[in-house]
Order: C-alpha cells, then structure tokens, then sequence
C-alpha cells in the first residue's frame, strides 16, 4: 500500500528533483532583480488561508469559497505562499516566501534578551545551571488568541522547494537537467537512514532526501526549499510525519507528511547557518532541535503551531545530539565534543524555564560523546571514545563499565545506545552489537578507586569484517522486529537482533562507496559509468537501468581513474586506474555469458571485472591519467612530482619519465584539432608544463627511465587579481571624481548667478590599495586547451574568481622555473566564484555546453554559442545546487558518449545522472551494452598484483637492477685482479723456490727482491698530505658540529643537577626511576649573597612606620 503511494520519478523534461509533470508545465519561472528565480503563482493570504505574520486566521475568506480550490473549499489542505521573496541562503537556488509564524522583530529582540544562554568554556561551566525562559508574549485579544493553525492544513511542494537558477533574459530553459538517479550515500554523516515502513529507506543526498524502494530499487526525491543543503531527518514516533532540517541562510525545518510527502509545517528561526540534528518527544507534540555553528541553539518546538516554545545554546562547540527522555518530557539530553548536557524545562513563578547542567568527568578523561540514552529513573547512560559505557546520575558518573579484564564494551567509540524492551542495545564502531542486562547496569556501582565495573554483555552480533556501525532503527516487518543499520563503510543492512534458534543472518541490502568520490570516467561506446574512492573499491554502473552492476577491490583506495578511448580499445571495456601506493592497474569489464561455462561457475548477467596488469610508476598517489589521441601513450600523474609515459600495446611497456616543478593536478592530450601531439600538465603549485609525446624508438633506457632531453615548455602563475582590483577601484574612483565635478561645476555657475563668491576646499584622497601578491601560489583547479599553445585556467586560493587565459613563451631558451613570472594575457570574471571556485570543467561532445563543477557542489551549465569563451558568453549560465554546499565539492563530471546524460560525482560519496533536454518517451529503448570478453580470456592466467603498499616502482626497479650489474662488474673486476695477484704470487714463490735450489753463492738475498725503499716513502708522503688537506677541508664542518654538540650538551646535560636513571627488574616488569632534576643557576647564589635593592627599600620603610609609632606613643 505504502509503495502506491510514493510519488516515482519519471525521466521528463519537468522532473526537476522530483517534480511532477504537471509541475512543470506551469509557466516558467520570473526573474527577480536580485538574480533568483520566482514562481508566478501566487495566492492571497485570505484566499489560501495563510497565517498573517503573528496571529492571523487559518481558515478560508467568508464570501471567497466560490473561488477557492476543491482542496481549499475542503479545509484548506493546499497552503500556497503569500509572495515571493529572494533566499539570500540558496547559492542562486529560488524558492517562494512563506508564510511566517515567527515573532515580528521587537519580539524577537525581546527573546534575545531574556533567555540566558551558556557561552562559557567547559571549566567554567561545569557547575553553571542555565535557565532559559520563555519570552512573555505581548498581550492579545481572546479572539486572536484562540485562532490556531488547522490540523488539515497543508503546504504546496510546487512553492517550496528550490528550482534551478538561470540568467535572466538568457533564454536558457530551466529544465535544461532534470534529476535521473541517485547512486551514492552519504555514510560519513552519523545519522543518514529512516525508516519509516519496511518497504521503504529515506537519506540525504546532497539537496535532496531521496526515497529509496526496497524491492523495485526505484527512487522518489524532495528538493531543499532554499538549496542550501539538508542538516537531518527525524522521523515522528507514528510514522505519520518526519522533520527535514536543512542548511543555509535562516534555513527552514519542515515536517512532511507521510506517504503523501506534502509539506505539513514549516519551523522559521531556530538557528542561523544550518540544523545538525532534531528528536521528537514521546508523544509527537514537541519537537527539539539543534542548530550549527555559531550559534548552537537549542530550540523546543510547539511544531503544530510552527511555534519557538523555549529556546537557549545549547554548547559553545559542536553538538551532535539532542533527545527527549521517553519517560520524562520535560527532561532533555543534548551530546556532543567534549560534553554532556542535561536539561529540564522547569515551571517557575517567572514562567516557564530551560536549565541545563553541564556532566562532569571528574577523574575520567573528557570524551567526545557520540550515542547516549536515557533511563527510566532519571540516569544516563553515554559511550566513551575508547570504547566504555559511562553511567551518569546528578551530573556526575557513577561508574564506569567495561568487560572483563578491564576490556572495553566496544573497540572503538560507541556510536548509538538504545534502550529496547527492558534490554540495553550498544551499536559500536567495531562492528558489534551487544545486549547487555538492563537492571544490572541501571543498579551498577563502582567497587574500587578505580571507578570500573565489569560485565559481559548478554548478546553480541559481529555484522561483519570491516564494518563500522553508525546508526540503525528499529521496523516492524509482518510482526517481526527488524533493524535497519547504517555503515560507516558505505552499506544498509538488515538486522535481526531476536538471538534465537531463527534468527537471520545480517543481509546487506545496499552497498555504496565510502566516502568522497575521487575518479569517474565513462564509457566511449555505451551507457557505463566507473567510479573509485579511497574505499579500495572500483565499480561499475548502469546508468540507463540504474544499477551497479559489477565492483572489484585491491589493497588501496584508487585516487584516478580513465576509461580507455575507442581507438585504444574497440570494444570499450579497457579502464586505467590509479591508487594511492602508487600503482595503476588496468583492469577490463566484459560480459560473463560470453564465456563457455565451465564446472562450479554460473555465468550470471552482471558484468564481471578482470585484471590485466598491474604496474608501479610512482612512489606516491597517483592523480591524474591521460590517453594520447591517437591512443599510443599512456601518460600518468602523480604527487611525487613525475609524470610517467607508457606504450599501449596488448601489455604496457614503460617508455619514460620527467621530473615536474610540483604535485600534478591534471594532465590532458592537445585534441586532434592541433597538428602536434602535446602533453598539458597541470601542478598543483602554479606551474603549467607542455611537453610532446616521447617516441619509445629515441630514447636510451638502459640505465633509467629518465628522459632528460624532452622538450619543455614552462608557464609560471604569476598573480594578476589585485592589479585588477586596483585598476577597477581607480575606474571607480575616476568615475565618482567626474560626477562630483560636474556637481560641482554646476554649483559654482548657481552661485555666481547668484553673486556669490566661490571657495574651493581642497579634498583628499584615499590612498590605492597596494599590490598584493600571496606569498603561497594560488592551487590550479583544472584546465584545458584553448588554441595550440594556449590554455585556461581555473584557480582556488585568492586568485579564485576568474578563468584565466594563457600562453606558452615561443622562446626557444626557457630560463630557470622558479624565476620565472608569467601572466595570463585574458581574463573573464566569473559570478559569485570569489570564495566558490570552479573545481571541474567539461564539455558535451559537440561543445556547445560547458559544464562547471563547483566548490560548494553546485553544477554550472554555459551555453557556448560560437565554441569559444568570451566575456559575453559566460555571462548566461544555468545554476542548480545538487551535492552538499559544505563537502559536496564536485570531483568529476562527465557526459555520456551520446551527450544524453550528466553524471557528477562528489566529496559527499554522492552521484547523480540527468537527463540533458530529453523528452520521456526517448530512452525507453536505450540499453546498457556491456563489452564482451577476449577470445581465451578464460585460459589466461590470473594477472600478478602488486599487494605491497612499499613495492618499488618501475624506475626504483630499474635503479636497483643497475646498481646491481655495476656492483656485479665491480665484483668481477675485483675477481679478476685477485686472480692476477694469486698468479703473480704463486710466480713469485716460485721464484723463491728456483732461488733456494742454486748454490749458495748464487743465491739472491732478500733484500734484492725488494723494491726501492724511495718508492714507499713516496707513497707515504703522498698520503700524508691527503689526509692534511682532507682535515683543512672539513675543518669548518668539524669546528661547527662541536660548537653545536657543545651548546646541546650546555643546554640539556650541564644544566642537570641529576639525569633519570631507570633501573629494570629481571624477574618482573617492574621499574624504577631517578628524577630529571635542574641545577641551580650561579646566578641565584650570587643573588642570595648580595642583598637586593627591594629588600632595602622595604627595610627602610618598615624602620620609618616603627619610627613614627613610636613617635605617636609618645606623645
């Protein structure tokens, strides 16, 4: 039933976000002045039965029924706005004003005022108690008094939720891309799963909160209402309804309803930048919510009624959590870095109150508190960082609780803590869950000074290797209870928790990347996407039946990632993949049904991933990878300064290296437009390299990879922003100077004409701004060719805010590098990219679109008219916030070979595809192709991995095997000369040998067979002096050292009265240590000697008071 019920997304040009066609094919949106987008359709408050601001009534206009809508005349369950209003907070998102239930400006002045808020650090808050009060309302008639919000009220989603932005008067449509598929999950956010029925799954994705089915996989989206992002959802205790806090300027907390998904209420003025987390109370009537920073805010809704009802900070740092006691409502619990708060809502003679009372540690260390839950009677039970369960009672812990032998409950921080049918459930980021007895725990008291208590848990469940639970919820499912898990490892599992002789296994139902997305490439001949992360995974999806269909895992998280052009590989299913140890891999994607089938394999319809080869170019990550055109050369980027070329044949043949000025950032092949075959190299740090592509034939590789002689050319970033600050404020000021002296032109000829005399007062001017240039380049973005030779850029840093244009120097004689300053020649400023660079750029097949991947996860889309950037061009864009606006940062976006699809991946794991201007009915056909497997690919043997994070590369190898046949000649020349001396000693005692046998009178003496003794004596001397020049040479070297070893030994060793001394046990493990204690300094003694001038001073003044006592005694 639930599954009817939920509104599907179908690919039309209207279902934008989750729109419906009816939607839109309303009339387009307006165009404000201040740039943002406006529905047309808007309603007085009398006919909608819209609220005025404060108090006004909710139901329809007497005499206006007749005009009403069927909903309206039924009880209003439609509640459209009352106007239109620009959203400073939506990042050129639009949306429609609201209705407004908060209090008019002197109100909230008021609440200001009067709530006392706790601003203090940890120590010296921790016996603080904060009371926050209601504001008193100022007084209102009984009649306005009883009017409240209709329980059948409803707002319009069509009014609500954020549209794309587009330029006015450009012409571009604003359906330009409509949302297709949702393939990632944010799993680094704590708490991104509800369930609200067992068929269907909600999370954010970015801007939206996507609806996932269970069994068809199909998902429903609701948009942000200001684009700004989405904080949490909270699901209401029926079900009935669930809360959608969101991110940005004054952003909104909206209760939908479910199934329906209508807007049923909109919360305005609880925090300032964003919502971190919300909790209904047990009942449903109140809802606590907790805002981000600055502000912290701790506001208790009366949610009904769109009402603040108390309100107070609830931190001065981050707060993760905030809950409603189930037993006690007026209790409330809020958790987060380095605290734990408790508060109550007390009613006192001066009126309803929020006090809240910081936890102290004590003797156990401050801890991050993640999950925590209440207790019946008033306790709290709360995880530590290293993995205990603490018991706090009044503020204070009672005890801490740990396994046996002093063993944690969990490895690692506890990150949920559920009180479930009288057992308490702890969720670990080990992967553990553990049932342990409730009444134990709630009676638990310490027994030593050490504040332990140990216990065993009753029940465990290990979900599995690698696992890291964040956070699960509880569903019924045909009367039996499961729980939904969400892994910090990108996965939902299903959970069966009833430890019994049927208990389930743990079922994983969705696997995601974990973490931000790093590479995405598409595939040049069909509708396959490939992606990577750090989570060591490759995977592979269709985008047409959006579906993963196969992954692969290595030992490292991959960092870069191509997908092989046609010309390299026909059948397009050859990917290259760069990881973070260094080594790229080449693996291929083909079709197992290709295959015969053989014993113990069932040849599934999924694609299959294969390695083919496995190579080490780089000693660190690898960043970046590029076909050449022709698809001869491979050329590889990486952190660790070199760019490596490969030879792409059946198997990889390294050709070479060169050495870079810094970190590539990107590296892209001159299109077949340009004659040569050019390299553009991108480093991190500002320079910009162009280089050809090596020919294998010409290059001497026998000793190293090292290409020494490849032609270079250089281009060193060289700030121009503030030039182009300074010359508009000088336009500016020229400006300003005219108007006043035409103004004043104009009053000197008024007051001659009156006759009056004319006194000119001399004016000063403000001095320009000076030139600023940081003294860290600017990080290059990306780039890519304009014209042979030249290329644009796109900057972070201080230089964001412009795509510059560039120019390789045509001199043949580059100089140094470093010293080099060169300028960008053109400039085209870019809006509202001063602090949102551009971090990716791409372009469609016919390049007529350019698609921009911005800093704050907004895509941008400029029609390029002629094909070429112009200041006139990137004037027009289309704007649409999709990924997250604090880490959504766009990483890659690609184009599908045919230009009817977009896919961006982002650094909030998120991934989404979009129909390019495409009506419904069109893809209908379309079919992903998976590429078919080599002929014998089945007969091969596995390809070799390098599994070893600290493997040598290919040119460490090569160096190694050098070193090894010098040191191998080295060897056998010294082989060989020992054979000569062994000869020519054995020649000699032959000799000997000859000499003994003469007679006597014949014989040699000794002393003739050696040689002259002058020989020998040259010899020494000459050695002598070797040594006495080598001594003069590291004479300076040698003084300098010992002055060093001095200074350090009269810092740490003279200034010692005694060192430490450990002295160790034999048998045991006991130790026993002197202290390290500091001499006395000479200088002191000489002081305690020789009486200060402060003791003198102080003697004579004590002599002079005793003098005039005296006196006074006297007398």
């Amino acid at each position: 039933m639930a599954e009817s019920l939920l509104p599907r997304v179908t690919p039309t040009p209207g279902a934008l976000g989750g729109v419906t066609a009816a939607a839109a094919s309303q009339p387009a949106p307006r165009v404000s002045p201040a740039g943002r987008t406006t529905t047309p359709r808007v309603l007085s408050a009398s006919r909608c039965g819209c609220p005025e601001t404060g108090n006004a009534a909710l139901e329809v206009a007497p005499g206006e029924e007749d005009m009403s809508s069927p909903n309206e005349q039924e009880g209003a369950e439609e509640k459209p706005a009352e106007g239109t209003q620009a959203d400073d907070s939506s990042g050129q998102e639009s949306k429609t004003s609201l209705p407004k239930e908060s209090p008019t400006g002197e109100e909230e002045k008021e609440d200001v005022e009067q709530v006392e808020t706790d601003t203090e650090s940890i120590a010296d808050d921790l016996e603080e108690q904060d009371d926050t009060e209601v504001p008193p309302k100022e007084e209102k008639s009984p009649e306005k008094e009883e009017k409240t919000i209709s329980e059948t009220f409803f707002y319009s989603y069509e009014d609500i939720y954020s549209r794309p932005f587009v330029t006015e008067d450009s012409g571009i449509p604003i359906n330009l891309l409509t949302l297709k598929y949702s393939f990632g999950y944010d799993c680094i956010r704590s708490v991104n799963l509800m369930v609200m029925d067992s068929q269907s799954l909600l999370y954010v994705a970015g801007n939206q909160v996507v609806i996932l089915d269970l069994k068809t996989k199909s998902q429903s989206y609701l948009r942000s209402s200001s684009g700004g992002g989405i904080g949490f959802l909270a699901a209401h205790p029926t079900k009935q309804y669930f809360a959608v806090g969101e991110k940005g300027e004054k952003p909104n907390l909206i209760i939908y309803d479910y199934p329906s998904l209508r807007p049923y209420r909109i919360l305005r003025g609880g925090t300032n930048k964003g919502y971190v987390f919300g909790d209904f109370n047990h009942t449903g009537t109140l809802l606590a919510s907790i805002g981000s920073s600055p502000d912290y805010m701790l506001t208790i809704w009366d949610w009904k009624q769109e009402k603040i009802v108390l309100r107070s900070k609830a931190f001065s740092q981050d707060v993760y959590r905030v809950t409603f006691s189930p037993d006690n409502e007026e209790q409330l619990t809020t958790a987060g870095v380095g605290h734990i708060r408790f508060w109550k809502m007390a009613h006192t003679f001066t009126g309803l109150k929020l006090q809240g009372a910081l936890g102290r540690f004590g003797k156990t260390a401050v801890t991050d508190i993640i999950g925590y839950v209440e207790l019946p009677d008033g306790k709290v039970i709360s995880g530590a960082e290293w993995g205990n369960l603490l018991l706090w009672e009044g503020g204070l812990i009672k005890v801490e609780l740990c396994r046996a032998g002093h063993k944690p409950c969990h490895n690692g921080p506890v990150s949920q803590i559920v009180l479930d049918e009288g057992e308490l459930v702890t969720v670990g980021k080990d992967g553990f869950i553990r049932v342990w007895n409730f009444e134990a725990i709630d009676a638990a008291d310490s027994v030593d000074e050490t504040g332990l208590l140990e216990m065993e848990p009753m029940n465990e469940l290990h979900v599995g290797k690698n696992v890291s639970l964040s956070f699960m919820s509880k569903i019924y499912d045909c009367g039996h209870p499961f729980w939904y898990s969400q892994g910090a490892n990108g996965t939902i599992w299903k959970l069966d928790l009833t430890f019994s002789n049927i208990t389930h296994d743990p079922e994983c139902l969705c696997t995601f990347h974990s973490g931000r997305i790093e590479a995405m490439s598409v595939s040049p001949i069909t509708y396959l996407m490939a992606t990577t992360a750090l989570d060591r995974s490759v995977r592979i999806y269709d985008f047409i039946s959006n579906s993963q269909r196969s992954e692969i895992h290595f030992k490292q998280g991959g960092t870069a990632l191509t997908w092989a052009p046609h010309v390299v590989n026909p059948e397009g299913g050859l990917i290259a993949v760069g990881f973070e140890d260094g080594v790229v891999r080449i693996i291929e994607v083909y079709d197992p049904t290709g295959l015969p089938t053989l014993v113990g394999r069932s040849n599934i319809g999924n694609a299959e991933i294969n390695l083919k080869q496995a190579f080490k170019p780089h000693t660190t990550a690898v960043t970046a990878l590029a076909y050449e055109r022709n698809g001869d050369i491979l050329a590889t980027g990486s952190k660790d300064k070199t760019v490596f070329f490969f030879a792409v044949e059946n198997e990889y043949k390294p050709v070479g290296f060169i050495y870079v000025p810094g970190p590539v950032q990107a590296l892209q092949w001159s299109p077949p437009s340009h004659v040569a075959s050019m390299l553009l190299i991108l480093c991190e740090n500002g320079y910009v390299l162009q280089v050809p592509a090596p020919l294998p034939e010409k290059l001497d590789t026998a000793s190293t990879y090292h290409i020494k002689n490849l032609p270079t050319q250089y281009f060193h970033f060289y700030s121009i922003k503030s030039r182009i600050k300074l010359e508009e404020e000088i336009a500016l000021r020229e400006r300003k100077k005219q108007e006043k002296e035409k103004a004043k032109l104009e009053r000197i000829i008024q007051l001659q004409e009156m006759g009056m005399e004319v006194e000119e007062e001399p004016e000063e001017e403000e001095p320009l701004p000076p030139i600023y240039i940081p003294e860290e380049p600017s990080p290059i973005l990306c780039g890519f060719y304009s014209a042979p030779g030249k290329f644009w850029l796109s900057l972070g840093g201080y230089d964001s805010g412009f795509l510059y244009h560039c120019a390789f120097s045509s001199n043949e004689h580059q100089e140094d590098p470093e010293n080099r300053q060169d300028e960008p020649f053109e400039v085209i400023p870019i809006e509202d990219t001063d602090d949102n660079p551009i971090h990716q750029i791409s372009f469609c097949t016919s390049r007529l679109l350019m698609f921009c991947g911005m800093q704050n996860g907004a895509l941008r889309v400029y029609p390029l008219r002629d094909k070429d950037l112009s200041v006139n061009t990137l004037k027009e864009y289309w704007s649409f916030n999709v990924h997250d606006n604090d880490y959504g940062q766009i990483r890659g976006i690609c184009c599908s070979y045919d230009d009817r699809f977009l896919i961006t991946c982002g650094g909030d794991g998120n991934i989404f595809t979009f129909n390019i201007l495409s009506p419904e009915d069109v893809h209908k056909e379309l079919k992903a192709q998976i590429p078919p497997p080599r002929r014998g690919l089945e007969k091969e043997k596995a390809a070799e991995d390098i599994e070893d994070p600290n493997a040598c590369n290919i040119e460490e190898v090569k160096q190694k095997k050098e070193y090894e046949r010098i040191m191998k000649e080295a060897e056998d020349k010294k082989s060989k000369k020992r054979e000569e001396l062994v000869a020519l000693r054995q020649e000699f005692l032959f000799l000997l040998q000859k000499n003994q046998e003469l007679p006597k009178h014949m014989q040699l003496q000794r002393e003739q067979y050696e040689m002259d003794r002058r020989v020998f004596e040259e010899l020494n001397r000459q050695t002598a002096q070797r040594i006495q020049l080598v001594e003069k040479e590291l004479a300076w070297e040698h003084e300098k050292h010992l002055i060093g070893l001095q200074k350090l030994q009269n810092w740490f060793r003279d200034s010692l009265e005694f060192d430490t001394v450990v002295v160790h046990a034999i048998q045991s493990n006991h130790e026993i240590s002197t202290y390290r204690l500091l001499a006395i300094s000479e200088k002191y003694y000489q002081d305690k000697e020789r009486p200060s001038w402060k003791k003198t001073v102080l003697k004579r003044a004590w002599k002079k008071t005793e003098k005039k006592e005296i006196v006074r005694e006297r007398k």
